[in-house]
């Protein structure tokens, strides 16, 4: 099963990043506020972080106390920025796509993947070697686009009216699973579509817990700076689940 390596496409690579040096963005006002108010207490545990990116994570896990992280990413240029940006000795930085993590022969106590589930067709093979990884009551902590945005195929993603404002989003082939095309940067970059149920199903299936489950809004406080995210009312970009074994 061939994996997607999008991040070391230099236009993706340069627009995605222009993105995150913006400090205004999606990710920094709802997916990580939101992930970290999930994370459990780090002091002295292992952590293996999947699809760790410039690995600004895996520095503020060590920060929070963590003995060990190792951060993980298919990217070259993504590990390329961690090493160069946040190294620190206690985290390891390891080229390898996800789908391969039982190659590490590893324990740890917490798995953290930030944004990067939806890339991954094999979901239930990755559930599964991320269950057999964590040690007994380990936490599995994970973001990913929210069903309602990997769902979309094609077509108009809003009704509009007459004034060009949005009025609802149009969701369409919700139920069908599987990959998805769409443009972001370059064309053809893959994602894949699994419902709610499927995503919590599997979970529950692989023998992991619930713990919570968040799907990130915008607060009246933050609507007031910052009102063109007023969409995330209609259509959650973000879903967080938190689970334990």
């Amino acid at each position: 099963m061939a994996q997607q390596n999008i991040y070391d496409n230099e236009t993706f690579f340069e627009g995605y990043k222009k993105i995150r040096e913006n400090k205004i963005n999606a990710n920094n006002l709802f997916e990580i506020p939101a992930l970290f108010s999930m994370m459990p207490d780090l002091k002295d545990k292992t952590i293996l972080d999947l699809g760790c990116g410039f690995g600004e994570h895996c520095k503020r896990f060590v920060e929070s106390g963590a003995k060990k992280v190792i951060g993980i990413d298919i990217s070259e240029k993504m590990l390329e920025i961690a090493k160069e940006e946040n190294s620190d000795s206690k985290i390891t930085y390891i080229n390898m796509p996800m789908e391969n993590i039982s190659q590490l022969n590893e324990k740890f106590d917490i798995v953290v993947s930030s944004l990067a589930f939806h890339y991954v067709e094999d979901f239930s093979g990755v559930v599964k070697n991320i269950y057999d990884m964590l040690n007994e009551n380990g936490i599995f902590l994970f973001s990913q686009e929210n069903p309602l945005c990997t769902c979309f195929s094609g077509g108009n993603r809003w009704t509009k009216d007459e004034n060009g404002n949005k009025l609802y989003i149009n969701l369409s082939n919700y139920g069908i699973e599987g990959e998805r095309e769409s443009s972001w940067f370059v064309d053809n970059v893959k994602k894949y579509h699994r419902t709610f149920s499927t995503i919590i199903n599997t979970l529950i299936e692989t023998g992991f817990k619930i713990e919570k489950i968040i799907e990130p809004l915008p607060t009246e406080e933050l609507l007031k700076n910052f009102p063109e995210y007023k969409d995330l009312l209609h259509k959650p970009d973000f879903l967080l689940v938190k689970v334990s074994k």
